[in-house]
């Protein structure tokens, strides 16, 4: 339960407008819980006064929920602070029934090739862009006439997604990153394992002079190439479709295998066989075995130890990004044990302290007047340490290319670019980049993002005014080109298409 401390409680309403049930209101200039309160404990945490205090109480009429970490105390009745289970008749159940079949549609285009006739690396392009594309190209799969439309196409609306497989601090979201001294993107958030850079985009593009280097980059990432990119304030990175990264001049070697918390939940069974008590470093969350629901699931109690970092729930807590151990401030891992309550631990007792991937661990062994110190790795130690780190996969950079399609690149393909445009959205034209499968953005225009290690190599260019070029492929029935106005008096089949280019030979 929450209780509130009246002499610190100021009636600001923070607790208000983040309690996720509504829970607590202000009276009087004072908070006050409401029966629906599941203990939650967001109040507590965002209350600028600490006016208010969570108190571990299961009472009459509560039950714990167990489905997540959080583990509110849900009245009979009253839903959690997810608000998918609910307390009835004694039991915590989940309150939507399963859904079993999807909304999605079995799209036309499953009925196309997987690839392109042909793909539009080496096409060229038409222009001004009501010209026909460059290829038109069509041949009898299976019993059905297919068309594939071709261009290489100048989108100014382009730009690269980085995906660094990294558990290293590189940067705060939103700093710039340069390229020999020019600004070609930002970093922009963290994804699962990895951070994530933007390069380019229209506004970049545009950026007078500059557009140059950042259609350059644009095009060397999505390329293959190796390049070398500041962050404003942070690392210098070295980049390469398919490589490990090399940041700050060291190369990465793995990628984690969950955060600190998920790496104790997924490997608490034989941590527990080795230590008495286990914590796992990372940036994101810090996992803590004997008080985490995996090691109590396993048989342990809580040992007292308070490792580094702000409490969340049970077992997690938060750290600080830094350039130690997990992407941490810690570099001593003596540091990450900030206290031991010898009520609970003894003298002798062990604590293993590693990162999410293993690459770093050490044995802490706790002494008499509750510190710890450093001992040598034991074998059993190592061997559960080495099955952490070889569940981890290796560390790479991917690129994921992005551009919008939508505009008179279009005219090249049909007489009516609405018609093409919805024509992608329903799925009844297959479109791919250099022969790589597109995901395309829902709204409005064509907007995609391509996986480059799908591509062709080398399929990319870029054109000084500044833009990059895309070699976008569409394939359709021959009864749907018709359809869309296209420019069906440009048709050539896939075999005389072969022969003139063996006759070009």
């Amino acid at each position: 339960m929450i209780e509130v401390i009246l002499d610190k409680c100021i009636g600001c309403k923070i607790c208000v407008k983040n309690c996720p049930l509504d829970a607590i209101e202000v009276v009087d200039r004072k908070a006050r819980l409401k029966d629906n309160c599941v203990t939650c404990g967001i109040c507590v945490r965002v209350c600028p006064k600490d006016a208010l205090e969570k108190v571990e109480e299961v009472t009459g009429g509560t039950l714990r929920c167990t489905h997540c970490p959080v583990g509110c105390i849900i009245p009979e009745g009253k839903t959690g602070a997810c608000t998918r289970y609910t307390h009835s008749n004694g039991e915590i159940i989940r309150n939507r029934k399963l859904v079993v079949d999807a909304i999605t549609r079995v799209p036309e285009s499953i009925n196309l090739p997987y690839k392109p006739l042909i793909t539009a690396v080496g096409s060229g392009t038409e222009y001004p862009c009501c010209k026909p594309a460059p290829f038109i190209v069509q041949d009898n799969i299976q019993g059905v006439d297919v068309v594939t439309v071709v261009t290489e196409a100048p989108l100014s609306y382009s730009g690269a997604k980085v995906k660094i497989d990294t558990n290293m601090h590189i940067g705060e979201e939103g700093a710039k990153v340069k390229r020999d001294g020019k600004v070609v993107g930002m970093i922009t958030t963290e994804e699962y394992g990895a951070k994530m850079l933007t390069i380019g985009g229209a506004n970049l593009l545009s950026n007078g002079n500059d557009g140059f280097v950042v259609a350059r980059t644009i095009v060397d990432l999505s390329n293959g190439r190796r390049v070398i990119l500041k962050v404003d304030k942070g690392s210098t990175l070295e980049l390469q479709q398919g490589e490990a990264p090399v940041i700050d001049g060291v190369k990465e070697k793995l990628m984690r295998v969950g955060c600190g918390s998920a790496t104790i939940g997924l490997f608490a069974r034989h941590l527990a066989k080795v230590v008495n008590e286990a914590i796992v470093l990372d940036y994101h969350v810090i996992g803590l075995l004997s008080e985490h629901l995996a090691g109590e699931e396993v048989g342990l109690t809580y040992t007292g130890v308070v490792p580094y970092g702000v409490r969340s729930t049970r077992g997690r807590y938060f750290g600080q990004h830094g350039h130690g151990w997990g992407g941490t401030e810690i570099v001593n891992p003596v540091d990450a044990v900030a206290s031991v309550d010898m009520n609970r631990s003894k003298a002798g007792d062990t604590i293993l302290v590693t990162e999410t991937t293993g690459q770093k661990a050490a044995l802490l062994e706790i002494q008499e007047d509750g510190s710890v110190k450093e001992i040598p790795m034991t074998e059993e130690v190592l061997n559960a340490v080495k099955l952490i780190s070889d569940t981890c996969e290796e560390s790479v950079v991917s690129i994921i290319y992005t551009g919008g399609t939508g505009g008179s690149a279009r005219g090249g393909v049909t007489s009516f670019p609405r018609k093409l445009t919805d024509a992608i959205h329903k799925e009844e034209i297959n479109m791919t980049v250099a022969g790589a499968p597109v995901f395309i953005l829902p709204g409005g225009g064509i907007n995609f993002m391509v996986d480059v290690g799908k591509m062709v190599p080398e399929a990319t260019t870029w054109v000084p005014t500044p833009a990059t070029v895309a070699p976008v492929e569409y394939t359709m029935t021959r009864d749907k080109y018709e359809e869309l106005g296209g420019h069906t008096d440009k048709i050539i089949t896939k075999a005389e298409l072969l022969k003139r280019l063996e006759e070009e030979e």
